[in-house]
């Protein structure tokens, strides 16, 4: 079943798209939770969450990319459960994480205003595809400097150096566009 067919299933109200959310995007949802939560039953929870959150926002939202509408939803769930607990200080990799991110986009943690989302896709469609993947394995998967070095066969030297001028590179980019939070 693709997007089109489970936004339909919402849109019906049919129970069927909770499962078919779950059976084609549970296994990615519940990846975008443990990059911030590291713990497996917050994560679930957490995707359960997602199902009741899709299913109050859509309708009225129709998401063209469901996948990235869910993993979105898991995002800021597993944001807001991790700072309900005030479990900041076991997850210093998430806030180092965030703290890096602020040093271009002030708070990056909160809901991202459509121009600056836009902004962010221009940017990095335009970058180089290894800085690219990097960039959103860092901030978005929360992955850590040594796990990205690893997968992608860099020292995590050399991981920290590309991000760091990709973080370089987005504050400039920002600017040139005037783009002021």
């Amino acid at each position: 079943m693709d997007d089109k067919d489970i936004v339909s299933l919402y849109f019906d109200r049919n129970e069927q798209a909770i499962a078919e959310s779950e059976r084609t995007y549970g296994t990615y949802c519940r990846t975008v939770a443990m990059g911030i939560l590291d713990n497996a039953s917050d994560a679930e929870e957490c995707v359960n969450d997602t199902w009741v959150a899709a299913w109050g926002s859509i309708p009225p939202h129709r998401p063209t990319l469901l996948r990235t509408y869910l993993g979105k939803l898991t995002r800021n769930i597993a944001i807001n459960r991790l700072r309900s607990r005030r479990r900041q200080k076991r997850h210093p990799e998430f806030m180092l994480s965030l703290s890096e991110l602020s040093e271009c986009i002030p708070a990056p943690e909160e809901e991202l205003d459509t121009r600056l989302r836009d902004l962010l896709d221009e940017f990095l469609a335009a970058a180089e595809p290894l800085d690219r993947k990097l960039f959103v394995g860092r901030h978005w998967y929360n992955r850590s400097v040594s796990v990205l070095a690893q997968g992608y066969g860099l020292t995590p030297n050399a991981v920290s150096v590309r991000l760091s001028r990709m973080r370089e590179k987005l504050r400039t980019f920002l600017n040139e566009r005037g783009y002021e939070p």
